[in-house]
């Protein structure tokens, strides 16, 4: 079979929950770390960029134990790596760095080996990494992702997306634990919360696909996360009301925080969702971009070999 000596991947940004859709809806975004992955005589860690100063170098990293995962899963063999992220995505702000490490080592080490390993295969072992699947299965496959666990297996669905989406995303310069925004959900929730965000998620996904931004403004609410999540991101509610002012169609938070992403006609409400942070005394960076339909994706690739 062919394989290949060296590769490289991009890898979108992650929006999950989008509001009412915890655990189960799941957004790419035109937001992007790029890694390179070859085999080599020793193995080699280099990261430029967002983490270049936290990541580890040695087996702990994130991409090469994922790359190891695949080839334990292949029954196969990869040898040393030489990995190179150049990483735009920030850690611990609620757009899936982890989730894309994970995605991006799987589809470099899959592809290394000559792609052995089916998609099905892929997002199983990748969600078993990340311990949930609505941040890896977006930055996997790409697009409005709607999926749940079942059994120990992803079961998704890309939903076909009408429309040209814009997302605003604030992107505080602090940092959340996702373990810690977990701990802060309770156990239980009221049965009232949970029909309103069953409706509002399903009505999500009506606007999504029937290109409906009338409805965003109702179907991005949320009971069952987002408010426990605020002693986290005390900021939420007047960053959310400064976007919804300033012409947002949608508010939430990205995945756990503390981002706040909104979907929008155009950039405009960056500029007031960045003061409304500002008289917090907050700073942040304000990213205007749009879906990524496609997700991980092989962008070069160097040297077949037969093995």
């Amino acid at each position: 079979m062919s394989a290949l000596r060296r590769v490289t991947v991009k890898v979108p940004a992650t929006i999950a929950n989008l509001g009412p859709g915890f655990d189960a809806l799941g957004l790419a975004v035109r937001f992007y770390n790029v890694l390179t992955v070859e085999r080599a005589e020793r193995t080699e860690v280099t990261v430029t960029g967002a983490g270049a100063d936290r990541l580890p170098r040695d087996g702990r990293n994130l991409v090469l134990r994922t790359a190891e995962e695949v080839a334990q899963k292949a029954g196969r063999a990869l040898g040393p790596l030489r990995v190179t992220q150049r990483n735009a995505i920030p850690l611990r702000r609620g757009l899936g760095s982890s989730a894309a490490a994970i995605a991006g080592g799987t589809v470099a080490a899959n592809a290394l080996l000559g792609d052995p390993l089916p998609l099905g295969a892929l997002l199983d072992l990748a969600c078993g990494l990340e311990g949930h699947p609505d941040n890896v299965t977006p930055a996997l496959v790409g697009g409005l992702v709607a999926c749940t666990l079942d059994g120990g297996r992803v079961r998704w669905a890309k939903v076909d997306v009408r429309g040209t989406w814009r997302l605003v995303l604030a992107i505080p310069e602090v940092e959340v634990s996702t373990a810690e925004a977990r701990r802060l959900l309770p156990q239980t929730v009221p049965f009232p919360d949970a029909v309103f965000n069953v409706g509002r998620a399903a009505l999500l996904v009506a606007a999504l696909t029937g290109d409906r931004p009338d409805l965003l403004g109702a179907a991005t609410q949320d009971r069952l996360h987002q408010p426990y999540r605020r002693p986290l991101v005390p900021w939420l509610e007047a960053v959310m009301d400064a976007a919804r002012g300033a012409g947002a169609y949608g508010v939430m938070l990205s995945g756990s925080g503390p981002t706040v992403a909104a979907f929008a006609p155009d950039g405009a409400c960056g500029e007031a969702m960045q003061r409304a942070l500002a008289g917090a005394g907050v700073a942040c960076q304000i990213v205007v971009t749009e879906i990524d339909p496609e997700g991980a994706r092989v962008v070069k690739e160097d040297n077949p070999v037969r093995v």
